[in-house]
This record gives structure tokens, sequence and C-alpha cells, in this order.
């Protein structure tokens, strides 16, 4: 009998109280991935895969390894983008969940297209490899360009880490059409510039997470 009594514990609250009060605090609580700060996941992660495609791009391994960076972009990378963009549509954090989720399937597509041009998986033609390049770029570019344009409300730094992801798809799409090896560093190089300036940002973030005062991010370059 004694487990189903229902009188009063030593601190003088009936067992049904002590349930209430227990069910009332794990309302109040905040539930599991409903908190926190997507870029946590999602900076980290998108600098790993411009690193190493910035080194790709400005020669580090032979011109032939061009899936050097692919370990690094398919199970890092765009894994980690994917489930930032979850987590912050889960808080409801929409355009941070877009601008993860743009280069989320950015980093995936770039993958798709190196596997699929070097095993063939598409039907691509060894003559059509140079325009089927370019197409990708383009779209990117396009893509990219309308977020630069999209987010000018945020603080300045976001905007400069945009544009000079425009400058990489550009230089690398020249690199691409001049079949120039200069040009494609230029990109590189500009590609490890942004990656900079995501370690920036991602130096933001932590100071804010551990309860000191973040860097300066700059004005926004539109205001309401």
């Amino acid at each position: 009998m004694a487990a189903f009594d229902s009188g009063s514990n030593e601190s003088g609250r009936s067992a049904v109280e002590e349930v209430v009060a227990v069910e009332e605090v794990a309302q109040q609580a905040p539930a599991g991935p409903l908190i926190g700060d997507p870029m946590a996941l999602g900076l980290p992660t998108f600098i790993a895969g411009s690193v190493a495609l910035g080194l790709v791009l400005v020669g580090v391994v032979p011109a032939t390894a061009t899936g050097a960076s692919l370990p690094i972009i398919l199970s890092a990378t765009a894994i980690g983008l994917w489930l930032a963009t979850i987590w912050a549509a889960m808080l409801g954090q929409s355009a941070v969940a877009s601008v993860f989720g743009i280069f989320g399937g950015f980093w995936l597509s770039y993958a798709a297209l190196v596997l699929g041009l070097t095993h063939n998986w598409f039907g691509i033609t060894a003559a059509a490899a140079q325009s089927t390049q370019e197409l990708f770029l383009v779209s990117w570019l396009v893509v990219v360009v309308m977020l630069t344009l999209a987010t000018l409300r945020l603080p300045v730094v976001y905007t400069v880490l945009f544009a000079l992801v425009d400058l990489a798809l550009l230089l690398v799409f020249l690199g691409v059409n001049e079949a120039s090896t200069g040009m494609l560093k230029a990109g590189g190089y500009v590609v490890l510039v942004f990656a900079a300036v995501g370690v920036y940002l991602f130096f933001n973030m932590a100071a804010l997470a551990t309860g000191g005062p973040g860097v300066p991010l700059g004005k926004p370059l539109l205001r309401s």
C-alpha cells in the first residue's frame, strides 16, 4: 500500500503536489534543441570547408587532386551546415536558417559536381565539362549575390563575407572560362580571406556564449 500512498512527505507536501510542481518546472524549462546558437556549429564547419577548398584552388595539392577537399566538405561542412539549418529553423531564426541552408546546398552540390565529373555520373562528356562548371558557378553566383543584397540590414561584417563569396565565385568562373591558373589561385586566396571573416564571426559567437562582450560587427549598410 505504501507505493500508492498519497499522504504528506517530510516537507509537508502531498505526493500529488510534488508531481504538479515537477510538471510545472518541466513546462517552464526550454526544450532540448530549442536553445543555443546555431552559429556554434555552422561557422566552424563552414570555415573548415572554405579552408580546404581555398588550399585546393591555390595549388597546395596537385591540379589532378580536385577531390582533395571532398572528405571535409561532405562529411563535415555539408552535414554541419544542414544540422545548423535545422537548429536555426527550430528556433524560428529564418534568416540564419536561410543562410546556412543556402551554403549547405552549395557545398553539397559542389561535391556532387566534382564526383559527377570525375566518375562520369551524369553522362557529361569531357568537351562539356568546362561549360558544366561555368553553369554551376553562374547559378551559385546569382544566388549568393541575391543573398548579399537581401541581407544588407545585417551588420556590415556579414555583407563583407557574402561579397567575398561573390568575388571568389566570379574569379573561379573567370579562371574556368579562360583556363587561367592565375584567376583560380586568386579565387582561392579570396576563399581563404572569407574563411578568416568566418573565424572573426566565430570569435563573436564564442565571446557571447561564454558571457563576454561580442566583437564589433559594424553597422548595417541599409537601415529601416
